[in-house]
């Protein structure tokens, strides 16, 4: 059995020389298999070991995005929707709504008021304005933008807001030129008027108050 394990021709080893196997006693018996080169071994964990995710308990909770759900999404119903959002149902729109009354009322006292301080042609034009206004206003032709600002206007008007009164005038012939081209105009022509009605009642008033003040000072005399 000797020649299986040591390899024959060398006969000059030592008696404590260790054997030399044979590789051929190696293939014919069978040896240890080495571990392949091209085989991954794992590296060693320091915790315990891991278990795969199809193993785990039915307690633990799942990895990653969770399933879709089969059953249909809820309706959010009538009844939870916010108050803020509710609105008010049969409410009447005519109480915000301006009055022709309001508007034309003012204009025709303006308009009595510049009668004799103005020329009888242009007080008549500006009346004829007036009516027209009042037609479309009542045939329901003017938008409800127009019938504000005309409020505006007119309170500005009687206010004696002669500049913010001619803005409201320019907005209107720029934004609403088709519905108001035909009698702003006389509304125009109206606010001059007043206005300069207004100037020569000032320079009135002025002077009358000049001359009583000047009738209290004792020792004055006015000339004639």
């Amino acid at each position: 059995m000797a020649e299986l394990y040591v390899k024959p021709g060398n006969k000059e080893r030592g008696w404590n020389d260790p054997p030399q196997f044979s590789y051929g006693l190696q293939t014919q018996a069978g040896g240890p298999k080495r571990t392949p080169l091209t085989k991954r071994v794992a590296a060693p964990q320091d915790g315990p070991p891991r278990v795969p995710t199809s193993e785990t308990s039915p307690g633990s909770p799942p990895v990653g995005p969770p399933p879709p759900s089969s059953k249909p999404p809820r309706l959010q119903t009538v009844g939870s929707c916010p108050a803020s959002r509710v609105e008010p149902v049969g409410l009447p729109v005519i109480q915000s709504e301006a009055l022709i009354e309001d508007v034309l009322r003012p204009l025709e006292q303006a308009l009595e008021d510049c009668r004799g301080h103005t020329k009888r042609q242009v007080c008549d034009d500006i009346s004829r304005r007036l009516v027209l206004l009042q037609e479309q206003w009542a045939g329901g032709k003017l938008s409800a933008s127009v019938k504000k600002r005309m409020v505006l206007l007119v309170q500005e008007l009687s206010s004696h807001h002669w500049d913010a009164a001619d803005d409201i005038h320019r907005s209107l012939m720029v934004d609403h030129v088709t519905e108001v081209s035909q009698w702003m105009v006389g509304v125009k022509r109206l606010i001059a008027e007043k206005k300069s009605l207004s100037s020569v009642e000032e320079v009135n008033e002025g002077k009358s108050a000049a001359a009583v003040e000047n009738q209290t000072i004792p020792g004055f005399h006015q000339v004639p």
